[in-house]
């Protein structure tokens, strides 16, 4: 059955990908970036079956009038995918408060304001799908890249709350962890900085391995816009979805350590319970 979907950060990487897979499975899209001319070639291709509209996340006023255009132009919404954003790699100590502020705003803000202006005609029409783009790094805390990930586990924990406050009123939660998918995410997406040298076998490291990382991850973006089309076909998807064997792999990896961590210190988390005196 054909769906009304809004898709941010339409004009690149996964995206754009999203986009143009869900407007080839005959579905209807608003297809929004900060620069909807970015988007005049899918226009052209697909038509009155899609609306491009300038949408800079991070402003309300701006978010409402996207959801309004699906109301206008196609009658409804059915699927919002939060997908804009965009990750620095930097040490913490050499990355700014504004740069944090900047990540943390359009990564997980953007999120917030983008699901905020969709929940009332969702809940009021008891249905609805809200789909996530977090990250591995939503899970596994990535070197050098600290203010991404604290926008994106900011996601995750956003949008498990949403999910049971919402669920019971028939709106679908589902956060997307994608890895390293070949899209620019790695080239004009990311600004790339070293930092001071105590840091060069890290975070210096990491720099030196996204810059010869393009071409070479490991996922195909038409086949998360299929996981996607088929998470949104179903009556129960899931809560969360790992996309690609490297955010897979990671995730089980990181799930481990953090179970045996637990285990280890079991005796002395347990120790702080409250208990009442012996009477005797």
């Amino acid at each position: 059955m054909s769906k009304i979907w809004l898709i941010t950060g339409a004009s690149r990487g996964l995206g754009r990908a999203f986009t143009e897979e869900v407007l080839k499975a005959g579905h209807r899209v608003v297809a929004t970036a900060r620069n909807s001319e970015q988007l005049a070639e899918v226009a052209s291709r697909f038509g009155e079956n899609v609306r491009t509209v300038s949408l800079d996340v991070t402003k309300e006023a701006q978010a409402k009038y996207a959801v309004a255009a699906a109301m206008q132009t196609f009658g409804g919404l059915d699927v919002l995918v939060n997908n804009a954003g965009y990750g620095n790699v930097c040490p913490v100590e050499d990355t700014s408060l504004a740069d944090f502020r900047a990540q943390i705003e359009t990564n997980l803000f953007g999120v917030i304001i983008m699901t905020k202006a969709v929940l009332p005609y969702f809940r009021e029409r008891g249905s609805g799908h809200i789909i996530q783009i977090s990250s591995i790094g939503g899970r596994v805390g990535p070197t050098g890249r600290a203010a991404y990930a604290a926008a994106k586990f900011g996601v995750e924990g956003f949008s498990e709350s949403l999910a049971k406050e919402v669920g019971p009123l028939g709106i679908r939660v589902t956060i997307v962890e994608p890895g390293g998918f070949r899209t620019d995410f790695a080239g004009s997406s990311t600004e790339l900085r070293e930092g001071r040298p105590e840091y060069d076998a890290t975070v210096g490291a990491t720099v030196r391995f996204q810059r010869d990382y393009g071409g070479k991850q490991p996922g195909d973006p038409i086949k998360a816009a299929a996981a996607l089309l088929h998470i949104a076909s179903i009556s129960e998807p899931p809560l969360r979805l790992l996309l690609g064997s490297d955010a897979y792999n990671a995730a089980e990896n990181n799930a481990l350590q953090i179970l045996a961590s637990d285990k280890a210190w079991k005796d002395l988390s347990i120790s702080t319970d409250y208990r009442l005196p012996d009477p005797r």
